[in-house]
């Protein structure tokens, strides 16, 4: 995994008022808490932060504040709906050696038997790994697999030392078989009719 580090700064101006004029000033309101101690509210240089998780979100940081350093991870990043931009971020504060449970990113690899159709069902697995030693995501071989086949969390292969959470029974990726362009058009046509929708037949023939 990546670590980036941040300068950060204290933040005495809280509400919506104060949060706005923080990211009027190119800054993220932010909250650092864990271990035990009192939320800290901090302001993060946006553009730095936006590039740190560009690659993801379990971003390894080092938070260098009111001259010291803290180690943490994103645990929400609250993004403007139409921007895209960066409102919020929540801080987990975390020590070298400690176990945090973070999503990871499952990344597909290879080609099933052929006139199969993937079907995805997770797009991340919920795991258990040191703090400063998580993968970027875990790759999910699906080469060769068969139509009708599928696998499961417990069938993905995980770095050395991270543990599966997620339920072990839970459907990640699947294979169906691809439609038929008649098969496809009779299923559509049976649907219309179940909602009562009734074709014009001279356009159908014209089409």
């Amino acid at each position: 995994m990546s670590e980036v580090r941040i300068a950060a700064e204290p933040r005495t101006e809280f509400g919506k008022g104060g949060a706005r004029r923080t990211r009027r000033a190119g800054k993220i309101p932010a909250v650092l808490y864990g271990h035990g101690q009192a939320p800290r509210h901090i302001a993060l240089p946006a553009r730095e932060f936006t590039n740190a998780i560009k690659h993801g979100a379990n971003t390894l940081l080092t938070i260098e504040i009111d001259g010291g350093k803290e180690l943490a991870l994103p645990k929400a990043v609250q993004r403007d709906p139409i921007k895209s931009t960066i409102d919020h971020v929540d801080l987990l504060l975390v020590r070298k050696g400690e176990k945090v449970t973070i999503d990871l990113p499952l990344v597909l690899v290879g080609d099933v038997e052929r006139g199969g159709l993937v079907n995805q069902d997770l797009n991340s697995l919920s795991v258990e790994a040191e703090a400063t030693n998580i993968p970027d995501g875990v790759e999910v071989n699906i080469d060769g697999l068969e139509i009708g086949k599928q696998l499961l969390a417990k069938d993905v292969a995980l770095p050395k030392g991270v543990t599966l959470v997620t339920d072990p029974e839970a459907a990640v990726v699947g294979v169906v078989a691809q439609q038929s362009a008649a098969q496809a058009d009779a299923e559509l046509v049976a649907a219309e009719a179940e909602a009562g929708v009734v074709r014009d037949e001279k356009q159908t023939a014209d089409a």
